[in-house]
């Protein structure tokens, strides 16, 4: 009998360690401004630095960030030319991008959820070890989790009825995905540093690029 797979899900990763440096100092200044504002602020005075993920204002204006949005944006654009789509009528365009840090004496965590109507997503990972929170992706076919039963006891790795992939990560590591896939991080328990770049792309016709 033919064994074939289909509705694969990729989700690609590398090491890219020379912007860790960098973007560790040039974000410093967005997380400082964020637990500065007003609402921060209370946020702060009422619990102290536990149980939050600080979340920047926007980057895609600051040209600190420049070069790594353009690996990025071209990473993105073979990823969603892998999935087959016919990319050279497509510009692949950011629609956002912040830095996130969780609270220094932990609690630190997101729920699971998606990115609606974005092509594709990803992390960059600028402060993390094996003691810090972790991405975790979800099985992204409804019916398959509606359907799930048991795994083997005795197997280890990623097989088709695995519900959950947990990644390893360290300063460096970028992630891109789908949007559509449903990921959370691990609840952090403040034993060490944690920060990560987010982003969304759209890929938009290139007709339509020269609008917006």
């Amino acid at each position: 009998m033919y064994k074939d797979d289909y509705f694969k899900t990729p989700i690609w990763s590398e090491d890219k360690p020379e912007f860790v440096k960098s973007l560790n100092k040039a974000s410093d200044k967005y997380i400082t401004a964020t637990k500065k504002i007003p609402e921060g602020k209370t946020y702060l005075k009422q619990f102290g630095d536990f149980g939050r993920s600080w979340h920047s204002t926007p980057l895609l204006q600051d040209n600190d960030f420049i070069d790594l949005r353009n690996y990025i944006g071209q990473k993105s654009w073979e990823f969603l030319d892998h999935h087959g789509f016919d990319m050279p009528q497509y510009q692949t365009m950011f629609s956002e991008m912040w830095v996130q840090e969780f609270s220094k004496k932990g609690g630190g965590h997101h729920s699971a959820h998606i990115h609606w109507n974005q092509h594709v997503s990803g992390f960059y990972f600028l402060k993390c070890s094996d003691k810090t929170s972790f991405p975790i992706f979800h099985e992204p076919r409804t019916g398959a989790r509606a359907t799930k039963l048991k795994l083997k006891p005795e197997l280890k790795g990623v097989f088709h009825g695995t519900e959950l992939v947990h990644f390893n990560i360290k300063p460096g590591v970028l992630i891109i995905f789908p949007g559509y896939m449903e990921h959370e991080f691990a609840v952090d328990y403040g034993k060490e540093p944690f920060r990560f770049i987010h982003w969304n792309i759209t890929a938009i016709p290139k007709g339509m690029a020269k609008d917006v």
